[in-house]
């Protein structure tokens, strides 16, 4: 009789592809494999994020909400694993003993272990999704060597270690051939991809090959970090049929001074010039950014600055996160956490009042237009889908009116009639 176990997953995609591989593992041993949050059954693996403190809080809390139910009889098992429980297991087994075992975040062959059962290396390309069965995320890499002062990845995850381009490519033609049709490739740096392995970034020589695959009709690329950045895959993204034009490129900051006190390695000179050489090189292409607000050196004046830097980059996505000291980072050894909370929250919220005004003239001058739309869900009456300049979950929709039945996982024609801050408004 299969016994059902849980995988409850928190935090990044990278995370998600964790727990979808450890899934598959799990199911060749005839587990019957649920992720759901909300969910008791008898076994529950819960895969934490340990990055920032708002993450670790719902971590915790996640963790101390499945002991409730195993008390209460609900849960007869409760394994933890991933960022948190590397981070600090030592302390969740002090603190939380109740769980009946913690694992760090990548040796999930202890955690079949612990169930009495063994990995089987056959099937680590292999995985069962927890996304919509059309969307799915590819993992080129491990750990991250770069030093920004207020990251603590490096050390929960430790250096980086790139993934064989054979590998993806398999990894892939598995995905593909299970109905996943939007691709988006992540690591916490694809800047790095490859130079471990070839001594160079090898982004441009995976991109034709994924290309190639039967199935697949959108590739997307995550987490471009700034410094090094590849240019090389410019040229193949406007050309390709398949690549979205689209860029997830963190900066965190404009000022030089403030980058420089992050540690990232790159000046406001250089930023300007790297966006500069995208938009040329890809007229249309949206690019995502995420900030932090309220580091330490920011002044009022560097503040000031970002703003400025907002309005006159015309990003297409924003993410904004407020500074908190991370335990073990370079930054909350260096510098004092000095600007109060209300304040970080206070710049958080202007630099978003401003890029709502932005993404509610750029939606505007999609209306009018006819897009190509894939369909995520059904949502009462309408379907809900996105272009190729959006990522699934974390930007913009289009609201589809349609009288007639579509398909979830297909591409549609939508001509935009109407637009606000995050969403088109279209008919097929």
């Amino acid at each position: 009789m299969q016994k059902t176990i849980n995988i409850i997953t928190l935090g990044c995609s990278k995370n998600l592809v964790d727990s979808e591989r450890l899934a598959r593992q799990l199911a060749a041993l005839n587990y019957r494999v649920v992720f759901d949050s909300n969910r008791f059954t008898p076994i529950v693996i819960i895969n934490t994020c340990g990055f920032i403190h708002d993450a670790k809080e719902e971590s915790v809390q996640t963790i101390l909400n499945a002991i409730q139910a195993k008390e209460q009889g609900k849960i007869k098992q409760v394994f933890v694993i991933g960022c948190l429980s590397e981070r600090y297991a030592n302390e969740l087994r002090s603190e939380i003993p109740e769980v009946d075992a913690y694992f760090g975040a990548r040796n999930f062959a202890d955690v079949l272990q612990a169930l009495q059962s063994e990995q089987a290396d056959g099937l680590l390309q292999e995985r069962i999704l927890s996304t919509p069965k059309h969307i799915s995320y590819l993992k080129l890499a491990e750990g991250c060597n770069r030093k920004c002062a207020f990251c603590a990845i490096p050390a929960i995850r430790g250096a980086h270690v790139s993934t064989p381009i054979k590998t993806l490519v398999q990894e892939a033609q598995f995905l593909a051939k299970h109905g996943v049709k939007e691709l988006s490739l992540i690591s916490q740096d694809l800047s790095y991809y490859g130079v471990d392995l070839y001594k160079k970034n090898a982004l441009a020589e995976l991109l034709p090959q994924l290309e190639a695959i039967d199935g697949l009709e959108w590739i997307r690329l995550h987490y471009l970090y700034p410094n090094n950045f590849p240019v090389e895959i410019l040229p193949l993204m406007q050309q390709s049929q398949k690549i979205c034009h689209y860029i997830d490129i963190p900066f965190q900051h404009s000022s030089s001074v403030v980058l420089n006190a992050m540690r990232r390695g790159s000046s406001e000179e250089e930023t300007w010039k790297l966006i500069e050489t995208m938009r040329t090189a890809v007229p249309d292409i949206a690019i995502r950014t995420s900030l932090i607000v309220g580091y330490p050196s920011e002044t009022e004046q560097e503040f000031e600055k970002l703003l400025q830097f907002v309005r006159h980059a015309q990003f297409d996505r924003v993410g904004v996160f407020t500074y908190s000291h991370e335990e073990g980072t370079y930054a909350a050894e260096q510098y004092k956490d000095a600007i109060p909370q209300h304040e970080k929250e206070a710049r958080r919220d202007a630099v978003m009042t401003l890029q709502n005004e932005i993404s509610l003239q750029k939606n505007k001058q999609h209306i009018g237009k006819i897009m190509k739309v894939l369909v995520d869900r059904k949502e009462g009456n309408s379907y809900v889908g996105r272009t190729q300049y959006d990522a699934y979950e974390v930007d913009n929709e289009v609201i589809i009116n349609s009288a007639k039945r579509l398909f979830v996982g297909k591409f549609y024609s939508v001509r935009i009639d109407n637009a606000d801050a995050y969403e088109l408004i279209g008919e097929i």
